[in-house]
């Protein structure tokens, strides 16, 4: 079976966007389905997402086991990669991330909505993953299957989910889909805490969610996720020259 080598490219790229946009740091992760086995997924070794290369990406199985490892060390967290591409076959990029704007959110049970339209891709309901519901005191990383299909279990058909003393993990039909999430959700996040000091939020109706999703979805050349992962991946690129 061939490498799909252009969608490799764009998992770097993407690693890169993450870290530039403030939405990862030395921790949090990103993958991508195998476009050609829907049982397989692409995901860097355990490094800095700053730093990945394209020889750190690795395939593994849904069930998180490497197919050709190589001496290369893999994320612990790798499970909640797969068992979210096992329970959601709509799916194929995953970021996992400790946003910080986000992680108040997290701990308060302070609901997260969108409150401008180019974060609505965040969903209209986002849940909250404990790990304490389940599994009592844990280190809070996912770190077995059981643990990874709870979560995709509590994020069910949403497109992200808060992790509780963690942070959050997000999904997309795209690389460019969910990592436009992954940073408009640490914006969403940020803007509600300072609209919070000023008064009573309006946030977007479930309609307006819905309407906005579409047409990203449906974007021309130029507009939605296209456009946004031109402008992330030309500030990476000014930042590397």
């Amino acid at each position: 079976m061939a490498m799909p080598q252009a969608l490799l490219e764009e998992l770097v790229t993407a690693n890169h966007i993450l870290a530039s946009e403030g939405v990862v740091d030395a921790f949090g992760h990103i993958s991508v389905r195998h476009p050609d086995d829907p049982d397989r997924y692409f995901l860097s070794r355990a490094r800095p997402p700053e730093r990945v290369e394209l020889a750190d990406i690795m395939e593994f199985t849904l069930q998180g086991e490497p197919v050709d490892a190589r001496g290369r060390k893999p994320y612990l967290e790798r499970f909640i990669h797969g068992a979210i591409y096992e329970a959601r076959p709509d799916v194929q990029s995953v970021v996992h991330n400790h946003s910080r704007s986000v992680v108040p959110f997290a701990v308060t049970g302070a609901p997260l909505r969108p409150v401008v339209h180019s974060c609505a891709t965040i969903g209209f309901d986002i849940p909250t993953w404990d790990a304490q519901d389940r599994f009592g005191d844990t280190t809070l990383l996912v770190s077995d299957m059981e643990m990874g299909r709870d979560l995709a279990t509590v994020l069910a058909r949403n497109r992200s989910a808060l992790m509780r003393g963690h942070g959050c993990t997000v999904v997309g039909g795209s690389i460019k889909e969910a990592v436009y999430t992954a940073v408009y959700l640490e914006v969403n996040a940020n803007l509600q805490l300072q609209a919070s000091h000023l008064g009573p939020i309006t946030f977007l109706t479930e309609g307006e969610v819905d309407k906005i999703c579409a047409r990203l979805r449906d974007g021309l050349p130029g507009e939605g996720f296209a456009r946004a992962w031109e402008y992330w991946r030309g500030r990476v690129e000014a930042a590397r020259a």
